[in-house]
């Protein structure tokens, strides 16, 4: 971005936080009002992924075995914007297993909008064969044409769809946040956090195109079908102390070399933990030690030392 264009999205924002710290006290109904607004819509954006239907087929070749297709019904893959352009569909990796009755199987989660599975919730006839279409593309493999809806399919627990997702859940922090005493930046800060993860960058989305009356060449169009492990950076968490030996505080500092800027990374705390998350790129959750005082915390990112700075107190 120029240094114009940033100048402008500066002044933007100021104006934003301008308009509603004037509203919070003008009008405090109708300010808390708006940002419970935004972000319960964000909170409901980081929501997990959530089994729909299953489908059961054969896989013909290379090799003999059983498919079965999860459709779950996602709210982070985005929903088309027009019924002429590809549908988005969010993949997970493909399973393979064993068991004793069945003999070798897989498993192979979509995630389509809520609202794609609304609209088609009479006759998902068109879902069903989308998600066919997918896998016997995007694994090269010799799919039947015939399938069962099934009431069940292995390995198919929420913790497992999650996973092969790719979709991590936030540590559990079960206090609302108080908005009425909180200022506008840091409730901004709050709600860009639970926006933070940006549907065009998601490494499992992929663009599939609507079935077609007749065949069409490159029915499927892949964005990204790969999973990067995030590293665990370099840390120091330290309690510091009065002079009675009483501690007070804790900071914790993280190297992050990867990162330019603080607005990369994605923060997270509650009175037991925290999470920092840059995304592909760190993943770090830590248990404090002792019990810390959330309101308190305030974070720093040194942009020539690369590092971050988070201070706390402790109860």
């Amino acid at each position: 971005m120029s240094s114009a264009g940033s100048a402008e999205a500066f002044q933007q924002v100021s104006q934003l936080w301008s308009i509603l710290d004037d509203l919070s006290q003008d009008d405090p109904a109708a300010y808390r009002q708006f940002i419970e607004k935004q972000m319960k819509e964000g909170a409901e954006f980081n929501a997990p992924p959530e089994l729909d239907s299953c489908l059961c087929t054969e896989i013909l070749g290379p090799k003999k075995r059983s498919l079965y297709i999860n459709i779950c019904s996602w709210k982070r893959v985005p929903a088309p914007q027009d019924p002429s352009r590809p549908l988005p569909l969010c993949a997970g990796k493909l399973e393979t297993d064993t068991n004793e009755g069945q003999g070798w199987y897989s498993v192979l989660d979509v995630a389509i909008n809520p609202a794609v599975l609304q609209d088609s919730k009479k006759d998902k006839t068109e879902v069903y064969m989308l998600a066919l279409s997918f896998a016997q593309q995007q694994h090269e493999m010799s799919l039947s044409q015939q399938y069962t809806v099934a009431s069940w399919s292995p390995k198919s627990s929420p913790d497992d769809v999650h996973r092969r997702l790719g979709f991590r859940q936030w540590p559990d922090t079960s206090r609302q946040p108080d908005t009425a005493s909180q200022n506008p930046a840091a409730l901004l800060q709050q709600i860009s956090s639970l926006r933070s993860e940006k549907q065009h960058k998601d490494p499992a989305v992929q663009i599939t195109s609507r079935p077609a009356e007749h065949k069409k060449k490159d029915l499927i169009q892949v964005i990204s079908t790969t999973f990067v492990q995030p590293q665990k950076p370099e840390y120091q968490l330290e309690v510091k102390t009065g002079t009675r030996g009483v501690a007070h505080s804790m900071e914790l500092t993280v190297d992050l070399p990867k990162v330019c800027s603080m607005s990369e990374c994605q923060l997270r705390i509650s009175k037991d933990d925290v999470l920092l998350e840059v995304e592909d790129v760190y993943y770090l959750l830590l248990e404090f030690p002792k019990t810390v005082i959330e309101d308190t915390a305030h974070a720093i990112f040194n942009k020539k030392t690369r590092r971050l700075t988070l201070r706390v107190d402790v109860f």
